[in-house]
C-alpha cells in the first residue's frame, strides 16, 4: 500500500520535478514524512522549520507587516511560505504549514486553525498547477493529532496540484468545449 509521501516523491521524480518544505506548527514532521518515502532523495530539495515569526520573515521572505498585523496563523502567511521555501531552496514546488496545534489560541486564532499551502511551476506549460493555493483547516483532537491531520492535508493538497498537472490539457480542451476560452 502507497502512502501519499510515497506518491508525492513518485509524481516529482516521474516529472523530474523537485520539492522544498516551510514548516511552523508541524515543525518538521513533512519533512520527516517525505524522508521516510524511497528514492527521496532524487526530489526533495529539503526544508525549513521556521518555528519563530521572525524567521518567517527573515529565511522565507514572508511580508513583515503581514506577520505585524495578522500573526503567523494567516492564509497569505502559508501561500508567502510555500513560494519562499521554493525560491529560497531552489525547487520546483513548495508547500508550507502554519496554524495553531494548542493548547492555547495564537494570533486570536482558535486552536486547530491550520492554513496549508502549495507554491507550483508558472507557465503555459504547467497546467492549471501555476502559481499558489492554500487550503484553510479547522481540524479537531489534541496537539498530536492536530500536527499529523495538519500534514496529510498538505500532502493531500501537494498530490492534487500534481495530478491536475497531468490532466490540464485535458481540463483546457473541455473548457473550449463548453464554450470557454
Amino acid at each position: 500500500m502507497s502512502s501519499p509521501a510515497a506518491d508525492v516523491v513518485r509524481l516529482l521524480r516521474v516529472k523530474g520535478e523537485t520539492l522544498a518544505v516551510a514548516e511552523s506548527l508541524t515543525g518538521g514532521l513533512v519533512a520527516a514524512e517525505i524522508t521516510t518515502a524511497p528514492g527521496a532523495s532524487k526530489a526533495f530539495r529539503g526544508s525549513v522549520t521556521a518555528y519563530a515569526t521572525d524567521l518567517k520573515h527573515g529565511l522565507l521572505g514572508v511580508d513583515a507587516t503581514l506577520l505585524e498585523q495578522h500573526g503567523a496563523v494567516n492564509p497569505q502567511v502559508a501561500a508567502q511560505m510555500a513560494a519562499g521555501v521554493r525560491k529560497a531552496l531552489g525547487a520546483d514546488w513548495g508547500i508550507a504549514t502554519t496554524g495553531v496545534a494548542g493548547p492555547e489560541m495564537q494570533d486570536g486564532q482558535p486552536v486547530g486553525t491550520v492554513f496549508v499551502a502549495v507554491d507550483g511551476p508558472f507557465g503555459p506549460g504547467a497546467g492549471s498547477a501555476g502559481g499558489g493555493k492554500v487550503e484553510a483547516l479547522r481540524l479537531n483532537g489534541g496537539r498530536a493529532e492536530i500536527r499529523m491531520e495538519s500534514v496529510r492535508s498538505v500532502l493531500a493538497l501537494l498530490l492534487r496540484e500534481l495530478a491536475s498537472e497531468h490532466i490540464g490539457n485535458e481540463r483546457a480542451q473541455d473548457t473550449e468545449q463548453n464554450g470557454g476560452f
